[in-house]
């Protein structure tokens, strides 16, 4: 992701730009095809100093300013004529924001494929793992027995949803910036519009009822939804996180030799995928909130703003599919402790089927009553070590007014396994619409 967004390949894309925009004009007869082929000729990114072009750029306010330069005067020493030509009827956004277009196509390629690996673990760790019981847990305390599959999809929907946000988002954004010094190509004159759509189709862009200079929507929207993405990952991250706990034990990342280690204590055995991911989570907000602030821009070029965008939207990227590489490596080898999930349920001493042994006494008490009742025994078995269901059976046993309640199915709201399966029936039902919706598409 870094090499899609570095200096020499963003100015190897706007190269391109100036390449096709030559070739499309001798195509419309705007300029000479030999000016369109000694412009090709001269856009060979060899022989450019990308760090001379970076730092003239400082002072020129925009790198267009400075290639273009160079580039006509390359031109020009081939062939003077051509040179006249170059940059036609164009501006430094268009081949600015063209090449951000360019390089952004790319870099979904990267996420796209990632993406897709992770999906594939997760449906897989989905399936396997499907009825594994494992305790749920609310405002992070024991709550109830899932499947642990149930778990998973929490991970995995939302990614399969982010792909699904990313193409569209992706239909609308990665289009062709070109509308000249104000939008409106006046330079080229009727040819403009014919011009454009041969553009496009050399650079394989959309071409766009008009130019986006200034109308940043659908551009900001494809980058909120890599930060949406970007969540997401820090989702799967804390929970990972939170599994992995050495008092909790459920789930691990694979040993490998240098990962999750520590300087000082070599007993660790550090989450690092978690890490990434959290810390990517942590970041992408801020870079979306700076996309959002910079849309309100002057007019028909915006000063500043467009180039906060810019400078905020690689990082994005980067930060996005660094968690995502991460997480997609890690979780090809995750390790599940099904014991250590089971051990932890049965640590609660049945306090986890509280809500179903309630619901069993609710007849006879009532709802409010029997919630109490519940409430109480629960107190009493974490101070007691005794389990919920023998202090149920002990109470049902001497109160007259619980003796209708039923024993078997008092036993069965304890029966880890079947809460488990009815959880994991929902995982099976929901992997069989996912995949669906795949084949649909």
């Amino acid at each position: 992701m870094e090499a899609v967004f570095s200096d020499a390949a963003l100015i190897a894309d706007m190269l391109a730009f100036e390449a096709a925009l030559a070739a499309a004009e001798a195509d419309e007869g705007v300029i000479p095809a030999g000016a369109a082929a000694a412009i090709a000729a001269a856009c060979r990114i060899d022989g450019f100093d990308i760090d001379a072009l970076v730092a003239d750029a400082r002072c020129a306010g925009s790198i267009a300013i400075p290639l273009v330069r160079r580039l006509t005067a390359r031109v020009a020493a081939s062939d003077a004529n051509a040179a006249a030509h170059v940059h036609r009827g164009s501006t430094s956004q268009d081949v600015i924001d063209t090449a951000m277009v360019l390089a952004t196509r790319r870099a979904l390629v990267l996420i796209d494929a990632d993406l897709r690996r992770l999906a594939a673990s997760l449906t897989a760790l989905a399936e396997t793992h499907a009825a594994t019981p494992a305790l749920a847990r609310t405002l992070m305390q024991p709550a109830q027995v899932i499947g642990f599959g149930h778990a998973v999809m929490a991970w995995l929907a939302p990614l399969l949803r982010a792909e699904s946000r990313l193409a569209d988002a992706a239909a609308l954004a990665l289009q062709l910036q070109f509308g000249g010094a104000v939008g409106t190509l006046a330079a080229l004159g009727d040819a403009g519009d014919a011009v454009a759509r041969r553009l496009g189709d050399r650079l394989g862009l959309a071409v766009p009822p008009a130019a986006w200079h200034t109308q940043r929507d659908s551009w900001v929207a494809l980058g909120c939804a890599v930060a949406v993405l970007c969540g997401s990952l820090g989702k799967i991250g804390r929970d990972l996180a939170l599994l992995a706990q050495g008092e909790v034990g459920e789930v691990a990342e694979a040993r490998r030799p240098g990962r999750g280690g520590s300087s000082a204590m070599p007993n660790k055995r550090n989450p690092l995928a978690a890490l990434v991911a959290i810390a990517a989570a942590t970041r992408a907000p801020q870079m979306a909130a700076t996309l959002l602030a910079a849309m309100p821009q002057e007019q028909q070029r915006g000063l500043g703003n467009w180039q906060a965008e810019l400078a905020e939207w690689p990082g994005l990227f980067m930060t996005t599919h660094g968690a995502l590489r991460a997480l997609a490596d890690a979780c090809e080898s995750l390790e599940i402790d099904a014991p250590r999930m089971r051990a932890n349920i049965e640590a609660t001493r049945g306090a986890v089927f509280a809500e179903a042994v309630a619901a069993l006494l609710a007849p006879a008490l009532g709802k409010a009553a029997a919630a109490e009742r519940v409430a109480g025994w629960v107190a009493q078995s974490a101070n007691s070590g005794d389990g919920l269901e023998s202090l149920a059976l002990g109470a049902i046993a001497t109160d007259a007014a619980l003796a209708g309640v039923d024993r078997a199915a008092l036993a069965a709201a304890f029966d880890v396994d079947a809460a488990a399966h009815r959880s994991a029936a929902r995982v099976q039902a929901e992997l069989e619409t996912m995949q669906h919706r795949a084949r649909a598409c």
